[in-house]
């Protein structure tokens, strides 16, 4: 019996410089490359340069909409989602991932933040873009017992800590006596 793949959720800003876009985009491969399933807001930005870069290393895109037209998605995505939920959308897109990594961020990147805090998802931080990536790392949110957002310095450091939550998801699926 085969297991689903690990699904990553990827946050950040819908407008951004090409720095964050171009790290986004890596992001997305790197994902792609390691058999993990991206989802997104399904949107522009960095929700679609990590698309593109999922989607051109071949891998499986899911774009959770917050409007109710398919059409809405970036052309990367492959399962789109239409929610008709405006912001509240983020609560699903955060839900549809076994982790959640940020890059920059607004509003909207804060409650995706928040969310995937209360639901307990380990949450990866790329550190130099920015917003509330920035200014929440190494932080815990509240008095939850869990760990802080981990904050990355670079894209290497981000996919070594990847690799490792990886490895800790794929260990707690195992049955009890395979551990």
């Amino acid at each position: 019996m085969s297991r689903r793949p690990l699904q990553a959720t990827l946050i950040g800003p819908s407008q951004a410089p090409t720095a964050l876009l171009s790290a986004a985009e890596a992001i997305g491969a790197a994902l792609a490359q390691r058999g993990i399933t991206l989802v997104t807001g399904g949107r522009g930005g960095v929700m679609e340069a990590a698309s593109r870069g999922a989607a051109l290393s071949g891998g499986l895109v899911v774009g959770v909409l917050p409007g109710s037209e398919l059409a809405q998605a970036n052309r990367w995505c492959s399962v789109v989602l239409p929610t008709d939920l405006g912001h509240a959308r983020n609560a699903l897109t955060v839900l549809a991932g076994d982790l959640v990594i940020c890059i920059g961020g607004a509003a909207g990147t804060l409650s995706e933040i928040c969310f995937a805090w209360l639901q307990g998802r380990p949450i990866l931080g790329l550190r130099g873009h920015g917003g509330w990536t920035d200014a929440l790392a190494g932080q815990a949110l509240d008095h939850r017992p869990q760990a802080p957002l981990q904050s990355c310095d670079s894209l290497d450091e981000l996919l070594d800590a990847l690799d490792s939550i990886c490895d800790e998801l794929e260990r707690s699926r195992l049955p009890p006596e395979e551990h």
